[in-house]
């Protein structure tokens, strides 16, 4: 299939098959899609979670408004996200110099622009920032998982402040923002052969 194909095949998964799981040479995939995902300046304030643990999938099925499609998933993927500091943002540069051997001269003015930036936001501001790169997370993996031929389900619904509990992640420095099951559709999902409701492309794009 092409890439417009791939697309009409996906759909939000509302059931898998749970006695499928996704191998991990695709899981791998996954990971280093997440890692390659676009972020605001390169800063990658945002983490992502691979559950395969069905135990601790069912006990999240509660904390996500009974959702079944959590716990028959054969993986979880909780997209999270993480404050951003001066530290943060040293490191960021740091890293700059090292893979790319920019001189400090020359990475310094933007590190100090970027520090009194983050400095100046209130912390609600900064986390509306990096939630916005969880959804580049999102968006990426979904087509990802597409061309893969693994099916998805983005997910809002559920309890983040319960996630981050069980899973232990303000420990971490985490929080959880967004919710994906991933893995195989099962056979008598209804909603896999529904047509898909979209506009006409003429009236969502404007070409000027």
């Amino acid at each position: 299939m092409n890439i417009i194909e791939k697309l009409q095949w996906r759909y939000a998964t509302k059931k898998f098959n749970d006695k499928v799981l996704i191998d991990s040479k695709k899981i791998d995939i996954i990971k280093e899609a997440f890692n390659l995902t676009a972020t605001s300046y390169g800063m990658q304030p945002i983490t992502l979670l691979v559950i395969q643990d069905k135990a601790l999938q069912k006990e999240l099925i509660k904390h996500s408004k009974n959702q079944e499609q959590v716990g028959q998933a054969s993986h979880l993927l909780v997209f999270c996200i993480s404050n951003i500091t001066e530290g943060t943002i040293t490191e960021y540069f740091d890293r700059v110099k090292i893979i790319r051997g920019t001189p400090e001269e020359i990475l310094n003015p933007f590190k100090d622009y970027l520090i009194d930036s983050f400095s100046q936001k209130t912390s609600e501001e900064i986390k509306d920032y990096c939630i916005k790169q969880a959804y580049l997370a999102m968006g990426n993996l979904l087509t990802v998982c597409a061309i893969e031929s693994i099916d998805a389900c983005p997910m809002e619904g559920f309890e983040p402040s319960a996630y981050d509990e069980v899973l232990s992640l303000k420990e971490k420095g985490l929080e959880s923002v967004l919710v994906m099951p991933i893995g195989y559709r099962a056979k008598d999902d209804m909603f896999a052969d529904l047509k898909k409701v979209r506009k006409k492309t003429s009236n969502s794009v404007i070409e000027i």
